[in-house]
């Protein structure tokens, strides 16, 4: 009874590899000609160096700086750098008890926005508006105080002599002025005076109304219109837990009555106000929306200091200077002339054992290391990765998982020519054999690499992550290059005939008896039914066999 097989297109899996590493190096050169990538990978602080702050606790009223408040900190950091796209950071804590800074080492050059998200620590307030003024400044209003006992944060009794006469001066076209600390942001408790982060608009602002603690979740994304309709005005949606909720029900009931500007709350972050929109409605479910002047840019990253929550401490800025690289270039090029011994060595070894076949893996492993330097490049310009010493060692030792795995099937296919197999049909059934050990194999090798990535911190997750890369390569790489090359090679004279160059000779592998059905053996060299001793099958008769599925070399009967 015939058994129908799938049959193997070898060449249409080959094209298929070839136009996905195709598209991968024109997407890099696209990147490096039309966008701000680069045909060399980003290198990590390790190897190019990049800019260190050193930033210092501060405190109101003299509080103790627990080793949990640094813990928390960095963390947060860590976060907030994460998902700016910076990779291979490196953020410590120096010094200890009330004297502990965190340092903070970021390579290359980061962007403003970066670097912002380090030395800002986003706590946000909200606080009712009672005052707006141009932002220069100017001559106080002397018969502008109020006297008395004010009522509640938006009454206007907050807008006393002092205040008034601190809001007159205060110039917000100064720089300094809108450095955006956080001690800026004055005392919950009472009234703060205050510029927009812009510098257009300067604030008299009451209260803290809600905490930037009770801030739950902050996303950013276009505005949608009651009906559904999406707008083009970038927002900041927020939600805000139980606490934060009531309290937003209570502020937004009492300003939504309001004359303007005191029907307006200010978002404070840092000290600086970033909003300050109308309460048009009673929010009662704790579900807000900010929206003004924002780009997409500008609305996530918001949403990213937002959504880390606030830190707990706030810092100044110690220092902030440009490092140089701690390794350097001569121990990349020590790394590099490392991975070019590791690979002259393999291919060595190759050519020695597997004769001709050796090229396959040759080729094999220069597809691997092509597909693999392209992957990195384009997860360097469109996910900001870059390239640590402990990476280029994982990059090393796949050099050896590859080969493993191409000689892991290379001796499969010999073991099935040594049992008389056709070469065809040893290639399809050393193939059915090898895939599942290889397998097994690579996928122990990602499961390592994904626990230490995630257990790990620093380059630990640098030599994590290529080794985990790389795995995944060297399985595309033996599914749709080695195997399908092999399959083609097998319907040549020179490997299906066994040249002893080859490295699939039969005779040189030591054939072993065959079973030829009926209860019975055979050596390489006998008959299979008496008679004439067994003689080599021809190409085409051996094509023939293998079409027909057969699983040995004995030969026809006259």
């Amino acid at each position: 009874m015939a058994t129908s097989t799938r049959r193997e297109r070898p060449a249409r899996t080959l094209v298929i590899l070839g136009v996905v590493i195709i598209a991968m190096f024109g997407a890099l050169f696209a990147g490096a000609k039309w966008s701000n990538g680069t045909l060399v990978p980003k290198l990590a602080l390790d190897l190019e160096g990049g800019t260190q702050l050193i930033l210092q606790p501060v405190t109101r009223g003299n509080q103790q700086i627990t080793d949990q408040d640094i813990t928390q900190a960095i963390d947060i950091m860590r976060q907030r750098v994460d998902a700016s796209g910076v990779s291979e950071a490196q953020i410590t804590s120096q010094g200890s008890g009330q004297n502990r800074n965190i340092v903070v080492a970021l390579p290359g050059t980061p962007s403003k926005e970066t670097l912002d998200l380090v030395r800002q620590s986003a706590q946000m307030f909200f606080r009712p508006v009672l005052k707006i003024g141009a932002p220069a400044a100017g001559t106080p209003d002397k018969a502008a105080a109020n006297l008395g006992t004010p009522a509640n944060n938006s009454d206007p009794a907050w807008l006393t002599q002092d205040v008034l006469d601190t809001f007159a001066t205060l110039d917000c076209t100064d720089p300094k002025n809108l450095s955006g600390t956080g001690n800026q942001s004055g005392d919950p408790a009472k009234p703060l005076v205050t510029c927009s982060k812009d510098g257009t608009t300067k604030y008299v602002l009451g209260p803290v109304d809600v905490y930037g603690k009770d801030l739950s979740s902050a996303n950013s994304g276009l505005k949608t219109t009651q009906t559904g309709q999406l707008t083009n005005e970038w927002v900041v949606n927020l939600k805000l837990n139980a606490s934060g909720t009531t309290a937003f029900r209570d502020a937004s009931t009492r300003l939504v009555d309001l004359t303007s500007p005191r029907n307006q709350f200010a978002i404070v972050l840092d000290g600086l106000v970033i909003s300050a929109p109308r309460m048009d409605s009673i929010i009662p479910n704790g579900q807000a929306e900010i929206s003004g002047s924002f780009t997409r840019e500008s609305a996530a990253t918001l949403a990213r200091q937002l959504n880390f929550g606030a830190l707990p401490l706030t810092f100044t800025v110690q220092s902030e200077q440009q490092i140089s690289a701690t390794l350097g270039s001569e121990q990349l090029q020590r790394g590099i002339l490392a991975g070019l011994i590791g690979l002259a060595l393999v291919v060595v070894y190759s050519i020695f054992q597997y004769r001709a076949l050796g090229f396959v893996t040759i080729l094999s492993l220069a597809v691997a290391a092509g597909a693999t330097y392209a992957l990195i490049g384009l997860l360097s310009w469109t996910q900001g990765y870059r390239l640590s010493l402990p990476g280029v060692a994982g990059l090393i030792v796949a050099i050896g998982i590859t080969a493993d795995s191409f000689i892991v099937y290379f001796e499969r296919v010999r073991d099935e020519l040594r049992d008389g197999r056709t070469l065809p049909a040893a290639v399809s059934q050393g193939w059915s054999r090898a895939k599942r050990t290889i397998l097994a194999s690579d996928t122990v090798n990602f499961l390592a690499a994904l626990v230490l990535y995630f257990l790990a911190v620093g380059g630990v997750r640098g030599f994590a992550f290529t080794l985990g890369l790389t795995t995944i390569v060297d399985l595309a790489v033996v599914f749709m290059l080695t195997h399908p090359v092999l399959a083609l090679l097998a319907k040549t004279r020179f490997f299906a005939e066994g040249h002893r160059f080859s490295g699939l000779d039969p005779s040189a592998l030591g054939a072993r008896t065959r079973y030829v059905g009926r209860g019975r053996v055979v050596g390489p060299d006998e008959p299979a039914e008496g008679g004439e001793p067994e003689r080599r099958l021809t190409i085409a008769e051996r094509r023939a066999a293998a079409n027909a599925g057969s699983g040995s070399t004995e030969g026809k009967d006259a």
